[in-house]
């Protein structure tokens, strides 16, 4: 009788055991899951209120907070900034936040700078397309392969 009742706690404990295991492996790709779909929904709004001031003219050196002008870090600032994303004020100084990305990695978002020594910052949009604003055009979408000779590095703050 005492074996029957030892085997019975050695395969409920067993069983208990394989439950937790076999749960803790269904929720973690879960959580990953649902994290990446709160990071895409985050960048879809960031990149569609960037959209709402297509045009807008370029400044150098614009206001931070204001939106009749805007330079490039300036405008990733204000976008991100209205999504409770708090970055520096220039380009420079934007590159050194989040962590760093390979190309082959970009997501929707994510910051790509340009030139050596860094003065130009974008936000990838997905497609191939790139969210900034510069010269003539002012806040534009661009093909990111029209400026990949000019990436310097990419930064996910997402």
């Amino acid at each position: 009788m005492l074996n029957k009742v030892k085997f019975g706690k050695l395969l409920v404990s067993v069983s208990l055991s394989a439950s937790f295991l076999l749960a803790g492996s269904v929720v973690a790709p879960l959580q990953a899951a649902q994290a990446a779909t709160a990071t895409s929904t985050k960048a879809d709004s960031i990149i569609a209120t960037g959209k709402k001031y297509m045009g807008v003219r370029y400044k150098f050196g614009s206001a931070s907070g204001q939106t009749k002008t805007f330079d490039c870090s300036s405008f990733t600032q204000y976008i991100f900034k209205k999504h409770g994303i708090k970055l520096p004020r220039d380009s420079r100084q934007q590159s050194k936040v989040g962590y760093a990305v390979k190309k082959s990695q970009l997501k929707k978002g994510d910051l790509i700078f340009f030139y050596s020594p860094i003065h130009h910052v974008a936000v990838y949009m997905g497609g191939g397309k790139i969210l900034h604003t510069y010269g003539k055009p002012g806040v534009t979408v661009s093909k990111l392969s029209t400026w990949d000779s000019r990436i310097n590095k990419i930064r996910r703050v997402l």
